[in-house]
């Protein structure tokens, strides 16, 4: 019962909407009305300046360490898998959006970076990259969603970590499907795009 209520909060953590609530606070701006109508810190950007951008990025990360740090504190590597997918699942379906969220990279960064550093590390410099060779921050998000379950098992993470990379990796390949779409069709906006 104790680890199914921590969990429960790891997904009420998930859905506090910091993207939603920086571009209003900041720039007076419902960010589910405008640009991509993304609730993530890309379309907070394009819409609402660098200032909000940045807070979300920070709320959102943060997510991901606190439910990350709460499960592996209170229970293990297989609870802090779970509460780490439950605020994952929160961020993309959350309950004070009626379910209407975000894609999950910053929120699953998070996780990573508390649980994995090392794999964060190579993660980070692969976006980078990425987003630098083709200016497409949704390209190099799918990018590196697709090698975070490769690179945790290469360095040798626990199985369970493995696992929630598989999970979270697929939770974000599938919440860009759009982008994917609009990648195979040259018209997905660019880093540096307005909305």
């Amino acid at each position: 019962m104790r680890e199914f209520l921590l969990i429960l909060l790891c997904y009420l953590i998930g859905s506090i909407p910091f993207s939603y609530i920086a571009a209003r606070v900041l720039a007076h701006t419902d960010v589910r009305t405008r640009g991509s109508g993304n609730v993530g810190a890309t379309n907070v950007f394009r819409t609402s300046g660098t200032g909000a951008a940045l807070l979300a990025l920070a709320g959102d990360l943060i997510k991901g360490v606190l439910a990350a740090w709460l499960g592996l504190t209170l229970g293990g590597l297989l609870l802090a898998a779970l509460c780490s997918l439950a605020a994952v699942i929160g961020h993309c379906y959350p309950l004070f959006l009626r379910f209407r969220g975000g894609k999950a990279v910053a929120t699953a960064g998070g996780v990573v970076l508390w649980l994995m550093p090392k794999v964060v590390i190579i993660l980070l410099l692969i976006f980078i990259a990425v987003v630098y060779v083709s200016r497409y921050v949704s390209l190099a998000s799918i990018a590196v969603a697709v090698l975070l379950p490769v690179i945790a098992l290469m360095l040798h993470n626990p199985w369970e970590y493995i696992l929630l990379s598989v999970l979270m990796a697929a939770l974000v390949v599938y919440r860009h499907r759009e982008n994917i779409r609009k990648l195979r069709q040259g018209t997905e906006a660019r880093i540096g795009d307005r909305a």
